[in-house]
């Protein structure tokens, strides 16, 4: 049987509350009029639901609505002018990507701080107005709230940001699984490799997670916490050596690459949960220095050979669990964060 484990930060958050604040299931949904609003073309569609952009009437402000399949209900949410990631990125500057980085940060701190897990960190869950520099992440319909001790379902995230606990079926799993999906996405924007960690199943990602962070390693963490190896890993796992991150560093990427960017990837990709920067801890690193204290500067080229390890050193929102979707409640909190949205 696996030990447990508990988050670093924010355990105690959800006991502290009351009831009402976590337990979605009594919690009941005061739902506005649909007639003051008008549908204007459809965005795009999802497992659960179809998007349109829309207006209301009122005011003839822009939005998007989220149409769940049922027909009822509908969601109304902020419109952002997205530009989708695979166009996007590859344009950004070192000075984009680390203020971007930040955004995202910035809501996961907030939302971890009030006992959320959003449990779906990617590039297609962060969009960008890159024109006005506004990010919102989105897409909260595998959050949940945190309680110490619970098993989770480990059929969480999209594959290539799934973390090694989910992986290997480690259900007591916390806040630093979005950090390990934000490291995937952080890895795949400074070293231009989408994604970073490309499996072809659940099984081929954690191999190819071994062969860039070794596979000692990886049993080092299943051996602290008595994690019981699928049969089918044995087979497939091999013997691999961590990786250097200089190693991903070539001529099309190096003015996006630091020795900060590594030392805050290192610590982002840990197979250890208990290991990882939590989000406030992240958003204290000197990468960030730049944009906080406005003192950018390009960053140094990296002198290869390196060792990686330190480079030495609105929510009412909506989610699915158990059933196709659940609401949290307490939307007033989220609603002045200029880098927090919940649509899609």
């Amino acid at each position: 049987m696996p030990l447990p484990s508990k988050a670093r930060v924010y355990a105690d958050v959800n006991t502290k509350k009351p009831s009402e604040y976590w337990d979605y299931e009594s919690h009941v949904v005061n739902w506005g009029n649909q007639d003051d609003y008008q549908l204007i073309r459809k965005l795009g569609r999802g497992k659960y639901s179809e998007v349109f952009e829309a207006i209301k009437l009122q005011n003839n402000e822009k939005c998007v609505i989220k149409i769940l399949k049922s027909r009822t209900p509908a969601l109304v949410f902020e419109y952002v002018n997205n530009v989708d990631f695979k166009q996007l990125y590859p344009t950004l500057t070192d000075y984009d990507i680390r203020f971007y980085i930040l955004e995202v940060l910035k809501a996961l701190e907030y939302c971890h701080s009030h006992g959320i897990m959003h449990r779906d960190v990617k590039p297609h869950n962060v969009m960008i107005d890159h024109d006005l520099k506004k990010l919102r992440l989105i897409d909260w319909g595998l959050a949940e709230f945190y309680h110490p001790g619970q098993e989770y379902n480990v059929r969480v995230a999209s594959r290539y940001f799934k973390g090694p606990e989910l992986l290997l079926d480690y259900q007591l799993y916390d806040y630093s699984l979005d950090l390990w999906s934000l490291g995937c996405m952080f890895a795949s924007m400074i070293f231009k490799k989408e994604p970073f960690f490309h499996g072809h199943d659940n099984y081929d990602q954690l191999v190819r997670i071994a062969k860039v962070l070794g596979t000692e390693e990886l049993l080092e963490y299943i051996d602290k916490y008595q994690i019981e190896l699928d049969q089918r890993f044995h087979d497939i796992l091999g013997r691999h050596s961590r990786k250097r991150w200089e190693r991903f560093v070539h001529g099309e990427n190096e003015h996006l690459v630091s020795v900060e960017a590594l030392d805050f990837l290192d610590k982002l990709l840990r197979y250890d949960h208990q290991e990882r920067l939590t989000a406030k801890e992240s958003m204290d690193h000197p990468y960030f220095d730049m944009i906080l204290k406005g003192a950018y500067k390009p960053p140094e080229k990296i002198i290869l050979g390196l060792s990686s390890a330190s480079t030495q050193s609105q929510l009412s929102g909506v989610a699915r669990t158990r059933r196709d979707y659940l609401y949290f409640n307490d939307l007033f909190i989220f609603k002045d964060l200029p880098y927090l949205d919940l649509y899609k």
